[in-house]
């Protein structure tokens, strides 16, 4: 018998998701009797106390006596128990200065630490994560701007509506305006973004014709890298090589740029690949992108106009093309910018329940038959107050001796 947690979280600003829902947690014993679960009493958590006691869970304080404590964001380093299993996204993987403390008091208090960002197949796919969800918030975000900023509609905060099929049901009584949307991205991210263009009956288009007409409706186009980078020698590129070695591409996004009215980014930035533009880039007299919901988020980094990341409370700001600052979102000639960076807390039930099915898909089976696919050895970042081979370039960030990122 393992004895599992889903502990309360502790981060500011709080966060109402949780692992399973009542429901997936029943589904998870009833496929796995030998696992038993204990919830950890929160009074922030989207599903309450009393639902996973009527589900049949025992919800105490007190959960010493599990052994794998399952969360979804960084656990503060008072509330760590030593010699424990912990799953929770730690932000550590890429050196993160501001969680340096952290993992350095995981491996000081001798816990096991498996991170959600890296539970991923053999052929280096994710397997669980909330980025359907985030693209479908930052997508609605981006339409819900495009109200505001213009006084077309005015669409709720997705925060503020009970689940995805309530947030559906707004957008079916507005009409956006005739502009062409470009999406980046091939991951769940995109996929949730595009999954709003497509409720909005807004017509794809392929990037040839995109790029030389105008059109009478909204449209959108799906960009990959090759749409969007080149080589720098002028030869073929391929999918493969800019992911290899990005460092041989630039940046074709301009023609992108100077056709479209509406830029949502998904995509996954790997370092060294280029950007998609430049603050001179804004400055040009045909760049003519007037709406950004950078759903990814990077910040001083891919996308110029992204200076600093936006809250749920405050999600909309304006940039000024000329000077690069912040300006009022309302400007007429600011681009709106928005750039929530915890999206799929606007929908923590649904959040939930589809993180949960994937839990129950790929991790929970692990423990029960030898992690045969070797999950959980992918996923586990510290062991025995050390931190495993696969993590080990962290060594130098635990030791402090790295700064590069600090700056």
């Amino acid at each position: 018998m393992i004895k599992f947690a889903l502990i309360k979280e502790r981060k500011t600003p709080p966060d109402r998701r949780v692992v399973f829902s009542p429901l997936m947690l029943k589904k998870v014993v009833e496929r796995f009797p030998e696992a038993s679960f204990k919830v950890e009493s929160s009074d922030i958590r989207i599903f309450s106390d009393d639902e996973y006691r009527e589900a049949g869970f025992e919800v105490s304080d007190d959960i010493s006596d599990c052994d794998v404590l399952l969360g979804v964001k960084e656990v503060p380093i008072p509330n760590l128990i030593p010699d424990k299993k912990y799953f929770f996204f730690s932000h550590t993987i890429k050196k993160q200065p501001y969680n340096r403390d952290l993992l350095r008091e995981i491996l000081s208090r001798n816990i096991e630490l498996y991170d959600h960002e890296v539970i991923i197949s053999a052929d280096q796919a994710r397997l669980i994560g909330f980025g359907r969800y985030a693209g479908l918030v930052g997508a609605y975000n981006g339409i819900r701007a495009i109200g505001i900023k213009e006084n077309r509609f005015r669409l709720p905060k997705a925060e503020d509506l009970p689940d995805l099929a309530a947030m559906l049901e707004e957008l079916d009584a507005i009409e956006i305006p005739g502009y062409k949307f470009v999406l980046t991205g091939s991951g769940k991210v995109a996929h949730g973004a595009r999954e709003i263009l497509e409720h909005l009956k807004v017509k794809q288009v392929e990037p040839e014709t995109y790029l030389v007409n105008e059109f009478d409706q909204p449209v959108f186009c799906h960009i990959d890298v090759l749409d969007y980078a080149k080589r720098k020698d002028g030869a073929e590129g391929s999918r493969k090589e800019f992911y290899k070695v990005p460092e041989n591409y630039e940046s074709d996004f301009m023609k992108f740029a100077k056709t479209s009215d509406v830029f949502i980014a998904g995509h996954f930035y790997g370092e060294g690949a280029p950007v998609f533009y430049s603050k001179e880039d804004v400055r040009h007299k045909d760049f003519r992108i007037k709406y950004v919901a950078d759903i990814s988020c990077d910040i001083a980094g891919p996308v110029a106009t992204t200076i600093r990341p936006s809250t749920i409370a405050e999600p909309f700001y304006g940039y000024d093309r000329k000077s690069g600052a912040e300006a009022d979102f309302m400007d007429p000639k600011a681009i709106a910018i928005m750039a929530v960076d915890n999206l799929p807390c606007e929908l923590p039930k649904d959040a939930s329940e589809g993180f949960g099915e994937m839990f129950l898909e790929h991790v929970i089976p692990a423990f029960f038959n030898d992690d045969k696919d070797g999950i959980l050895g992918r996923a586990c970042m510290t062991k025995n107050g050390k931190l495993t081979p696969l993590y080990s370039y962290l060594q130098d960030f635990v030791d402090g001796k790295n700064n590069k990122n600090e700056n």
